[in-house]
């Protein structure tokens, strides 16, 4: 059983719960939404992603920022995932990032999209 995040009540006012999918998907946002630091028993934990998001874009960005969402998502989601793939897809406002995975435990692939308004 894995509870749901953002931990949230269900509509029976208990602990929401999430299924595997889901339960790796929120992990995935978690991974790349915390900035190394920001957790205290964990310090070294998240990937950096925010302080690339307002960096000007350009090709580099797009592949600086490829390079650490797939090593952070080694690193910290490995036991569960294999990355297979990360695309990143940016607009003047907005960027996605598309992460292709295999989850370890039954072998079948998932793509991840996480948006990020900057």
């Amino acid at each position: 059983m894995n509870i749901a995040f953002p931990w949230r009540l269900d509509h029976r006012g208990r602990t929401a719960i999430a299924d595997d999918d889901e339960h790796i998907r929120h992990l995935i946002e978690l991974v790349l939404f915390t900035s190394p630091g920001e957790r205290i028993n964990r310090p070294e934990f998240g990937s950096g992603l925010k302080q690339l998001i307002f960096a000007p874009v350009s090709s580099e960005l797009a592949s600086a920022t490829q390079i650490v969402v797939q090593g952070s998502l080694q690193q910290w989601l490995g036991e569960l995932i294999d990355v297979e793939s990360v695309d990143i897809e940016t607009s003047e406002s907005t960027v996605t990032i598309f992460v292709q995975y295999k989850v370890r435990r039954t072998q079948e692939r998932r793509i991840a999209e996480v948006t990020d308004v900057v």
